[in-house]
């Protein structure tokens, strides 16, 4: 009795360790930013924008390290568009304002590149950074709850503006 129980937790083992390296282990990650949004500022106008506040908590990717991101800073981000890319940024624009304030956390950008700046709520809106377009927006939904980031992010206290 005692072989076959042996046998059968070996088994067990060995059927279950891969499962565990690809839910714990650590992996680059090509998302720039991860954004929970409070609110969103377009500019000049939300009929024909050319620049956008995204006023929230932000965590943004190391630049050192592939599989890491900053501690979550809220503040505002800056963008503008770069000329040709105007459609899909006003599509994402669209796409950021209709999440703000729903407690989603969204994926956004890319790691690879500048990365922009969080500003603080005191700062001047003044030379934005340029709009990150990659993939789109990526929502963070139940199966994301744990990534580092995003739970980072879901744990912050909730703050109305």
């Amino acid at each position: 009795m005692k072989p076959r129980l042996i046998i059968v937790t070996l088994l067990l083992v060995i059927w279950t360790l891969p499962l565990r390296a690809a839910s714990t282990g650590a992996y680059s990650d090509p998302i720039g930013i991860y954004a929970l949004i409070d609110k969103v500022v377009l500019e000049p106008n939300a009929d024909s924008p050319e620049r956008i506040q995204i006023w929230g908590a932000f965590a943004v990717a190391s630049k050192d390290d592939v599989t890491t991101y900053a501690a979550p800073e809220r503040g505002y981000l800056y963008f503008s568009c770069k000329p040709g890319n105007q459609e899909t940024c006003r599509k994402e624009w669209t796409d950021l304002k209709a999440n703000a304030g729903t407690g989603i956390v969204l994926g956004m950008g890319r790691r690879y590149g500048s990365l922009p700046r969080v500003r603080r709520a005191k700062d001047e809106p003044k030379e934005p950074d340029e709009y990150p377009i990659n993939v789109g927006l990526v929502k963070m939904n139940d199966r994301n709850q744990d990534y580092a980031p995003v739970r980072a992010l879901k744990s912050l206290p909730r703050r109305g503006n």
